[in-house]
C-alpha cells in the first residue's frame, strides 16, 4: 500500500488532477468549511501540492475577500441595538478569552501567532476571526491551518453537545441563545445549535453572534499595530475596511439585499476554497512538529469560557 501511495505521490499529473477535483468539490453546495480544510490536510498527507505559489495566493487572497463579503450578512443597526443589551458581558467575554488564551498559550510554549489565532477564533467568530487576524499577525499557511483545525474540531463538538447540555440544564430560549453565541466558535455552528434548541434561541443566538463578529475590526487593527509596533498603512489589514464598507452598504442600501444570497455564497465558498488551500500546506512533518498542544490550548480555553459564560447567562437572563 505504501508503495502504491508513493508511486502516486511522485506523479505530477495525478497530483494535479486530485488537487483540482478536491478544490472543485469544496465549491459544491453540500460541502462546508470543515470538509474543505480537512480535505486539504488529507491531500497534504498523501500527495504533493502541484503549484505551491498558486496555492499560497489562493489561501491568502481568498481569505481576505471572503471576510469582506461576510460583511454583507451584517446589519449595523440591528447589531448595535441587540448588542447594547449585553454589551458588557460581550466585551468581558472577548477580553477574558483573549487574555486567558494568551496565558494558556504561553504556559504550553506554543508559537505566539498560533495561540493568538486560536484565542481570536474562540473569542469572536471562529474561522472568520482567524481569517481576519491572520494577515494582521502575518501568519503563514501552516499557522493558520493549525489554528483553523483546532477551532473547527471543537466547533463540530459544540454543535452536537450544546443543545444536549442546554436541555439538561433546562435553559430558557434566551439563555441558550446567549450561551451559544458566547461560547460556540463559528457563526454557522451557533445558528445550527440555536435552531436545534428552538426558534427564539435561534433568533437570539444569530443576532448576538453577528454583533460579536463586528469585533473583528478593532481586534484586527490592534493586532496589526502590536505586530509592527506602529500604525502604518502598510501594516494595517486594508481588507477590514472593505468589511466595514460591506456592513454599511448592507445596512443603508436596501437594493443590496437582493444580492444577499450571492454574496453569502461567495463568502462561504471563498472561505472553503481558501481553507482547502491552507490545509494542503499542513503535511505530516508539520503535524508531528505541532503536536497536541494547540488542541489542548483550544480545549482548555473553550471549556473555561463555556462554563463561565453558562453561569453568567443563567444569572443575567
Amino acid at each position: 500500500m505504501k508503495k502504491i501511495i508513493s508511486t502516486i505521490n511522485q506523479n505530477p499529473l495525478i497530483n494535479k488532477v486530485i488537487y483540482t477535483a478536491l478544490a472543485i468539490i469544496t465549491l459544491l453546495p453540500f460541502t462546508n468549511s470543515v470538509f474543505a480544510l480537512f480535505s486539504g490536510i488529507l491531500f497534504a498527507i498523501f500527495f504533493k501540492i502541484p503549484h505551491q505559489e498558486l496555492n499560497k495566493k489562493i489561501s491568502s487572497n481568498l481569505l481576505k475577500w471572503s471576510v469582506v463579503f461576510l460583511g454583507f450578512g451584517l446589519n449595523a443597526k440591528e447589531a448595535i441595538e441587540t448588542g447594547s443589551e449585553g454589551s458588557l458581558i460581550t466585551f468581558t467575554s472577548i477580553a477574558l478569552t483573549l487574555s486567558f488564551g494568551a496565558i494558556i498559550g504561553k504556559k504550553l510554549g506554543l508559537d505566539k501567532t498560533i495561540y493568538r489565532l486560536i484565542a481570536s477564533g474562540t473569542a469572536i467568530c471562529g474561522g472568520s476571526a482567524i481569517a481576519a487576524m491572520a494577515p494582521a499577525l502575518k501568519a503563514d499557511e501552516k499557522q493558520i491551518s493549525v489554528a483553523m483545525g483546532t477551532v473547527f474540531i471543537l466547533n463540530a463538538v459544540a454543535l452536537v453537545v450544546f443543545p444536549i447540555v442546554g436541555h439538561i440544564m433546562d435553559l430558557t430560549q434566551t439563555q441558550f441563545g446567549w450561551w451559544a453565541a458566547l461560547a460556540i466558535h463559528d457563526t454557522s455552528a451557533v445558528i445550527g445549535a440555536g435552531q436545534a434548541f428552538g426558534e427564539e434561541a435561534l433568533k437570539v443566538a444569530t443576532t448576538v453572534k453577528l454583533t460579536r463578529a463586528l469585533w473583528i475590526v478593532p481586534i484586527s487593527l490592534i493586532a496589526a499595530v502590536s505586530s509592527s509596533g506602529k500604525l502604518k498603512l502598510s501594516t494595517m489589514p486594508i481588507f477590514i475596511f472593505g468589511f466595514i464598507g460591506a456592513v454599511i452598504l448592507n445596512t443603508f442600501v436596501p437594493a443590496i439585499h437582493e444580492f444577499a444570497p450571492v454574496f453569502n455564497f461567495i463568502a462561504h465558498k471563498g472561505l472553503a476554497l481558501a481553507l482547502f488551500a491552507i490545509g494542503c500546506t499542513l503535511d505530516v512533518q508539520s503535524i508531528k512538529k505541532v503536536g497536541i498542544r494547540p488542541i489542548f490550548q483550544g480545549l482548555t480555553l473553550w471549556s473555561v469560557i463555556s462554563i463561565v459564560s453558562l453561569i453568567a447567562v443563567i444569572h443575567l437572563f
